[in-house]
Formats: structure tokens, C-alpha cells, sequence
């Protein structure tokens, strides 16, 4: 199988840039990962992380 694709977030930083969520595309599914546990994943579709966007977004 192929190595995923992953890009950080740019609201991802700090001075170090250790603390980075990162994500990348897998067969039509979205994964999410903290890049200090790059085996540990979140799987969703692109509906489901927009509507977990759009959640965070409200609640700011």
C-alpha cells in the first residue's frame, strides 16, 4: 500500500512545531491524526469533518 499523504494544519505551531494535527486522504475517507501519536487515527468523511469544523467554529 501507499505511504498517505499527510499535511499539518496551519493553524498548527508553537515555537517547536511538535504539536500539529495533520491529515490525509485515504480511498474517499478523511484521516486526522496528533502528529506525536502517528498511529493513532481518526477516520471520517469530508461531511463529517466539515460539520466537526464547523462545530469547533461555533463554539469560539
Amino acid at each position: 500500500m501507499a505511504q498517505d499523504a499527510w499535511q499539518k494544519s496551519s493553524f498548527s505551531g508553537g515555537l517547536d512545531h511538535d504539536d500539529c494535527v495533520e491529515l490525509a486522504a485515504r480511498q474517499g475517507l478523511v484521516l486526522l491524526r496528533e502528529s506525536e501519536e502517528p498511529g493513532a487515527m481518526v477516520t471520517t468523511t469530508a461531511t463529517g469533518l466539515a460539520a466537526l469544523i464547523r462545530h469547533i467554529r461555533a463554539r469560539r
